[in-house]
């Protein structure tokens, strides 16, 4: 069941604070799927310089003034190949409710509708269960094995790559 009780939408330059608050919270639970961060990582400056960045964009869960989760597409690469690269996660006190299949589902909309993607992909390690669901229920296929593809933990880890085609007409051309 999807949940859609809580506001999904576009980060805004306020929340780097309530998202320096919802990282440091969750900094465990995220922790075996997350590269290592210093503790500056974790402060209202470094996340609004996070937030204040054009290549990438963010949406944010909010349960009143807290972020409860976030989905983000980076690496957006325009012209020919019109892809982008997705991430998200969700708070633990909120996970098992749907968000982040709604996460990836309204950025895959927003991919196609307001950018004009033909494609996004996404990773996962293969021990991260949920995430893998998440991505095939929403239309993600398996497309191979990245060996040591990025340093999570402590160590260099195998990733699951996978890809949804959002449309196969001509690409739009515009940068």
């Amino acid at each position: 069941m999807v949940n859609d009780s809580l506001p999904f939408r576009p980060a805004r330059a306020e929340d780097a604070g309530p998202l320096a608050e919802a990282l440091l919270r969750n900094r465990d639970h995220m922790g075996p799927w997350s590269p290592y961060r210093t503790a500056d990582y974790f402060t209202p400056e470094a996340q609004a310089h996070l937030l204040a960045d054009p290549s990438a964009l963010r949406w944010h869960f909010v349960d009143g003034r807290r972020v409860v989760g976030q989905a983000t597409l980076s690496t957006l690469v325009l012209g020919p190949f019109r892809s982008a690269s997705l991430g998200y996660w969700v708070d633990a006190e909120y996970t098992g409710r749907g968000l982040a299949t709604r996460a990836v589902e309204e950025v895959g909309r927003a991919a196609l509708e307001d950018l004009g993607l033909h494609r996004i992909e996404a990773s996962t390690m293969p021990s991260n269960t949920g995430s893998r669901r998440v991505l095939l229920k929403c239309g993600f296929e398996l497309i191979g094995t990245a060996p040591r593809y990025l340093h999570i933990d402590g160590a260099w880890r195998d990733h699951e790559l996978f890809q949804r085609i959002l449309h196969d007409g001509p690409p739009n051309t515009a940068p």
